[in-house]
Formats: C-alpha cells, structure tokens, sequence
C-alpha cells in the first residue's frame, strides 16, 4: 500500500492523474484479492494457526468465539488501510484523520454497549473491534463523491507489473513489521529467563510507552512520504529540502519532550498501566528499564524519517538496509552480544545502542542521495 501510495505521488507531482489513478485502482484491487486470500486461508487453517501460537486444545473454543467473528473483517481493515493513504495522498488528510478518528471512537463506544451494557462478552468484543473498522471505511469512501478529488478507481487494469514495483518500494515497512515480531519474541525469552514474569510485565509496559513515542514518529514519516513523493514528480528539489527540514525540527523537539518526560516522570506514566500498590515488583523493574531505552529516543525519530524519505524517492533498497538495520539485524546481534556479556539487565541497552548505529548508516545514505541528486537521478 505505501509503495503504491508514493507510486501515485510521483505521478500527481509529475501531473499524471491517469497513472496515479492506475496505480491507485491496482492497489486496491491486488490488497483485495489479498484479503480474499488471507481470509479463505485463517479459516481453511483455524486450529493449526491456534496450535502454532502455543494455544492448548481447551482454550480453542473460547478462541473460536472471538476469531471466526473478526476474521471476516479483515477485508474491512484492508481496505481502510489502502483508502487511508490515497485519500490523504489526494489531498484530503481532514477526511482520512476524521475516519480514523471516528473510528477509534466508535470501538471504545461500541465495547461499552455490547460488553458493559448487553453482557455480549468476547462475542461483543469481537463485533466492536470489526465494527471499528468498518465505520471508517464506510467515511473513507465518501471520498467517492468528492467532485475535487483527482483519483478515480477503474476495475479494468493492464501492466500488473507495477504492482511488484510498488511493492519493492514499499517493502522496508514490512520489514518493520515482521523484524518487529522476531525481536519482541527474542526479547521477551530473554526477559523471562532473566526476570521471570515480572520481568515481561514490566518490558510490556515500557513497550506501551515506546509505542505512544514512536506513534509521533510514525505521523510525520508517513505524512512527509506524501508530500515528498509528489515534490519528487514535480522535481522540486527545494521543497523537498525544506519538507525534510521542517519535519526533522519537529522529530527533534518531540524527541526532547518524550526524553523528558520519561526521564522525570516515568513513574506515574507507568502507574497509569499497573496498580503501584499490587504490582511493587512490576513497577520497580519498569523504571529501571526505562533507563536503559530511552536513548532510544535519540535516533529512532531521524531514522524513521530518513527511511520514509528514501522509499518516497523511490530508493527501495536503501530504505529497506536502515529498516533491517534498526529492527532485525542489529537488534538480534546486540541483544545476543549484550545477554552474553551482561548478567543483569543492561542487555536491553542493545535497542539504543542499534538505533544509534543506525542512525550513522541513516545519515551517510542520506547524504549519498540527497534530494538534488535523487531528482538528479532520474533524469
């Protein structure tokens, strides 16, 4: 979906609005065969997916309860997904915010309603969290009627090999995302090998903190791709340097406040997540993990901005070594290298001390193809 979305950003820079709606048809037609595909499969295979997660026979009914409803949903997810980037691409990001807005909104009404209210349990659970995911979409699609919009789908496409591109284009945010899972896995065997349960319910509670820090990290890669990419079309090679300035302003002033703010008050942070009195042990550990990651901050922010800038030039490998340096590879090594050389818990230094490495390898790649000579590139 990224891929395609800077795809079509190139092409309304370079004033194509038939290319872009092309590759903006293609898009949501191959993420809905996608999730015709990914449905048919979760269902054909229900209890080895449930074996595979280390789930026990006993628990598959209480399971079924909840997948076999969210399942189909999927497809909704899908396509709010593919909608979302297209619409803010197209210039109406109020429209795509609102929808997802609203949609957020709606899940916590909707689990009040059917869990609270009518006692609907996991079953109530499950239709709230697909429900969200629908009402959004069903928003997003009144994009359709927008007699300004320059994007039109057409069922009817030829060269599917733009698919393929886009999807190399895009690839390094999958990377993020499966590299993200083997960590989070390596992770916590060593937390529960080295602390035990607490030991993982403290690293959970930091990793809801580092979620909410890179979430403003996210929203400025992923809003700077849309703007880069049709700068990009456009040639603009001034605006672009400008984008990226501004953008890296905002990174490092909120890279200031988060560090601040867990660095002064990562005790009530964490008390909003686990009783302080229950869980003195859970707590303890939080706090001194924190100390360890929040370096974190430093780096992340830049080299997620740098990553999104590259697959918005339509630099796919470059973008997909920072996203494999900084989640998988460097990651996997230190954490090994640090569990090895550290019996206590100074092993999660290894998250740093890989986004600081990576940011060095962010900057050179950075300077090899800054935006003069990635426009220059082209020509």
């Amino acid at each position: 979906i990224i891929g395609g979305s800077v795809r079509g950003g190139k092409y309304l820079g370079e004033g194509s609005a038939d290319k872009a709606s092309a590759i903006f048809s293609k898009t949501i037609l191959a993420v809905g065969a996608y999730g015709v595909v990914v449905v048919a499969l979760g269902i054909a295979f229900e209890e080895v997916i449930f074996m595979v997660l280390g789930a026990g026979e006993e628990l598959f009914p209480v399971m079924s309860e909840y997948y076999r409803i969210i399942l189909p949903f999927l497809l909704a997810q899908f396509f709010l997904a593919g909608l979302y980037y297209f619409v803010r691409l197209d210039g109406f990001p109020d429209l795509a915010a609102a929808a997802l807005a609203i949609g957020a909104l709606g899940n916590v009404a909707l689990d009040y309603i059917f869990i609270a209210m009518l006692d609907w349990g996991l079953t109530g659970a499950a239709f709230a969290t697909g429900l969200s995911q629908l009402i959004p979409l069903l928003i997003l699609m009144s994009y359709f009627f927008k007699p300004a919009r320059r994007l039109y789908f057409n069922i009817r496409q030829s060269d599917w090999l733009e698919i393929l591109k886009a999807s190399y284009n895009g690839a390094s945010e999958f990377v993020n995302e499966v590299s993200g899972a083997i960590i989070a896995f390596v992770f916590n065997w060593m937390l529960i090998q080295r602390a035990g349960v607490d030991g993982v319910a403290a690293i959970t509670v930091v990793n809801y903190l580092i979620f909410l820090g890179f979430m403003v990290y996210y929203a400025i890669s992923d809003s700077i791709q849309v703007l880069v990419s049709q700068n990009f079309g456009a040639q603009l090679s001034g605006r672009i340097s400008a984008l990226l300035k501004a953008a890296g302003v905002n990174v490092g002033v909120m890279s200031a406040l988060i560090i601040v703010v867990l660095l002064t008050a990562s005790e009530p942070l964490i008390a909003l997540f686990v009783d302080e009195e229950e869980d003195v042990a859970t707590v303890a550990l939080a706090i001194q993990f924190v100390i360890y990651v929040w370096p974190l901050f430093l780096f992340a922010g830049f080299n997620m901005l740098i990553s999104g800038y590259l697959t918005a030039v339509h630099l796919p490998v470059q973008s997909g070594v920072i996203a494999l340096s900084r989640s998988l590879i460097l990651p996997f090594s230190f954490l090994l290298l640090f569990y090895t050389l550290f019996s206590d818990y100074r092993f999660l230094m290894a998250l740093p001390v890989a986004e600081g490495l990576t940011a060095s390898l962010a900057l050179a790649l950075f300077l090899r193809h800054s935006p003069a000579r990635a426009i220059q590139h082209t020509q």
